[in-house]
């Protein structure tokens, strides 16, 4: 490619656990924000559920509380990428990238079913003192931990590929507006969900989080973020700070 044509790409956002950035015309910033904080949660639910006794009750049901913000979030990401982010891909792109992302979606309905299971789990655990419930939920966040690394290892390295090379940012821009917009959950879920998806962000990256996301978000995470901490340490309080991703 001649220096004439060659492109000055955004540089794309890393954060801890990310396995890939693929280069191109569209900044995926909240994109790997959100993959971050799916990790972040699964790695630390997997070491409260083994660290938590069966007897705690009040940390239980806090857990569970939790395990129900993060599967929303997760169901709500994942809605938005089977019904505006694939279809737009499968449309622009080459027979060559149709299995891959045919996967994306099938491997979301794998992830399903284990997320229902382990929310059967805490529910169990917040009501009765059973060891053996908290040894075969360890098990499903394990295999939800796995399952969903795995999918998101997928998607980095080739679905957000494919992405970069087949949509402009003014696409990108629209399958959001159109199909992740904050509007689809309502102002009560968007202040849950700000300070779930900025926390852990390390501070050299927070400000281009918050100048990309906007002032809105900008807003809300000042105004939740201690309360989100205080109530972040009350739920994991018997995890060791901080997980490895």
């Amino acid at each position: 490619m001649s220096a004439t044509t060659q492109h000055t790409y955004p540089p794309q956002l890393r954060l801890p656990g990310q396995t890939a950035a693929p280069d191109g015309p569209v900044d995926l910033l909240m994109m790997y924000v959100m993959h971050h904080a799916f990790r972040r949660d699964l790695a630390t639910f997997e070491a409260a559920v083994r660290a938590t006794p069966s007897s705690d009750r009040v940390t239980w049901s806090r857990l569970a509380e939790r395990w129900a913000l993060f599967a929303r979030a997760l169901h709500h990401h994942h809605s938005g990428e089977d019904a505006g982010l694939w279809p737009a891909l499968l449309e622009k792109s080459g027979p060559e990238d149709r299995a891959t992302l045919e996967a994306m979606e099938a491997e979301h309905a794998e992830i399903d079913p284990l997320l229902t299971a382990c929310a059967d789990g805490f529910a169990r655990l917040a009501s009765c003192d059973d060891d053996d419930a908290r040894a075969a939920l360890a098990v499903r966040v394990s295999a939800t931990r796995e399952s969903l690394g795995r999918h998101l290892r997928h998607e980095e390295t080739e679905a957000m590929a494919i992405l970069e090379r087949v949509l402009t940012d003014d696409d990108w821009h629209r399958i959001e507006e159109e199909h992740f917009r904050a509007d689809d959950v309502g102002f009560t879920e968007v202040v849950a969900l700000v300070p779930w998806a900025a926390y852990g962000v390390p501070r050299e990256h927070r400000a281009r989080v918050f100048r990309t996301a906007g002032r809105t978000f900008w807003l809300v995470w000042l105004a939740t973020r201690t309360r989100f901490a205080r109530a972040e340490r009350r739920t994991f309080r018997h995890v060791q700070q901080p997980v490895t991703l």
